[in-house]
């Protein structure tokens, strides 16, 4: 996904993606031990989860989404991930629309 797909970089997250053509968005979540412990890296991931389930509707096309949490998310509270999860995915939705308008599906 990394070669043909795109990427945004946040102080707490990358995301990496693509369109897949299956009609569906599809989320992969990567936390890896430097973030944290095992219940740590599980509540991490449990909040990307459900910001993306809650936000689903915002994706008109499909696509590929591999969100990996950097270092020092562990440190950060559920709002403060809920914030930073929404800055980057608004930052991934306008360059889908921009990609969209440029290749002239929308």
């Amino acid at each position: 996904m990394s070669e043909d797909g795109n990427r945004i970089d946040s102080d707490y997250f990358v995301i990496l993606y693509s369109q897949n053509g299956l009609g569906k968005l599809r989320l992969g979540v990567t936390v890896s031990k430097r973030v944290g412990r095992a219940v740590t890296r599980n509540r991490v991931k449990r909040l990307v989860r459900e910001h993306f389930r809650l936000r689903r509707a915002l994706f008109s096309d499909s696509y590929d989404v591999n969100v990996i949490a950097k270092g020092g998310t562990s440190d950060l509270s559920s709002r403060e991930i809920r914030v930073a999860l929404e800055a980057i995915v608004r930052d991934m939705l306008r360059d889908c629309k921009h990609e969209a308008v440029s290749a002239g599906t929308h």
